[in-house]
């Protein structure tokens, strides 16, 4: 195994004041971003969007990485240039979403398990072959009623470990994204409590499956509020409880911690991230891998029609400045306005 080459990859992109941004919306997912701006969902519109996104001059100062869908690493501009290609020439490292998606658990109501373990390691060279550098596998946990079960946390974990080294062996950094989901009444202790032993099920499965820990970076929630939660935690008391989490269950062999932003808003994605980073030096790097949080503006802006790039390019890119400020520590409320 070329952990050198993944070692190196993988502290790339968690480079300092730098990011990931997550493409990686599946047709349903991206069919339901462009129906809030009353736009089909086709092939033209999709590769539209993204090469908006992709060719945003400057995007490389700010944006280390792009996980991409299936349909979007074999896509180009309209000038035929392909988009990992377009990537690299920014600095930029493409990635690839590569698990099938959450389905229902059998035996255990209202929980999920990822799937696309069979036929993992061919997709694999494919994907490594079309460009690609590093992965991304998603699991999904809820917090309800019951819920979960420490079956669903370790079936899940073993999944995310079993992708894990079977990206490595491909010569792929893989990104562990076991998300502890936010919908739901539970306070942000019920969120931490969950996490943590999430978390320490994954590093366990990891550790079981041989998986180089400096070759890989773990994309996990913060520790929030439900969304339905009567009390919100608030942005210190969120960066507290989630880096004291990080400390109790993360092995500071992994390189750099990229936080999904799961359905915050951006101003207070970015606000968290900023917090956790302004307490300190950390065993990792703690970095941001959003998707919404990044795009959101963006997408509002461009509402599909070309007059439009420019304006949105610029939108694009003011969200991808403040987050390179939060991975510093140094992003204000104010510096919002500067857009």
């Amino acid at each position: 195994m070329r952990t050198k080459n993944l070692e190196a990859t993988a502290r790339a992109l968690v480079a300092k004041g730098k990011g990931i941004l997550a493409a990686d919306e599946s047709f349903p997912t991206i069919e339901k971003r462009f129906k809030k701006i009353n736009l089909p969902s086709t092939e033209e519109t999709r590769q539209s969007y993204r090469e908006m996104l992709f060719t945003t001059k400057g995007l490389g100062d700010f944006v280390s990485g792009v996980i991409l869908f299936d349909e979007t690493i074999r896509q180009g501009t309209s000038g035929r240039t392909p988009f990992t290609t377009v990537l690299e020439r920014e600095g930029i490292i493409p990635g690839i979403k590569v698990d099938k998606g959450a389905k229902a658990l059998a035996g255990y109501p209202g929980e999920k398990v990822t799937e696309g373990l069979d036929g993992l390691r061919d997709r694999l060279a494919e994907y490594r072959e079309l460009g690609a550098r590093f992965t991304k596998w998603r699991a999904v946990i809820a917090i309800g009623d019951g819920i979960p079960t420490r079956f669903c946390i370790d079936a899940n974990a073993h999944g995310l470990a079993r992708y894990a080294a079977l990206s490595q062996e491909a010569g792929l950094v893989p990104i562990v994204e076991p998300e502890v989901l936010m919908d739901g009444g539970h306070t942000i202790e019920q969120c931490e409590e969950v996490t943590e032993t999430t978390l320490k099920s994954v590093f366990f499965h990891l550790h079981a499956h041989r998986v180089a820990l400096e070759g890989s970076l773990l994309k996990p929630n913060m520790v929030l509020s439900g969304k339905e939660c009567p009390t919100q935690a608030g942005i210190e008391q969120v960066a507290e409880a989630t880096v004291r989490c990080l400390m109790r269950s993360v092995p500071g062999a992994v390189p750099g911690i990229v936080f999904l932003s799961g359905g915050q808003s951006a101003e207070i994605a970015t606000a968290h991230l900023n917090a956790m980073n302004a307490m300190g030096d950390h065993p990792w790097e703690l970095s941001f891998s959003y998707g919404r949080a990044l795009q959101g503006p963006a997408l509002e802006t461009w509402h599909g029609k070309a007059a439009n790039v420019a304006a949105a390019q610029k939108v694009f890119h003011h969200r991808a400045k403040l987050n390179g400020a939060a991975r510093r520590g140094e992003y204000s409320q104010s510096m919002e306005a500067a857009a």
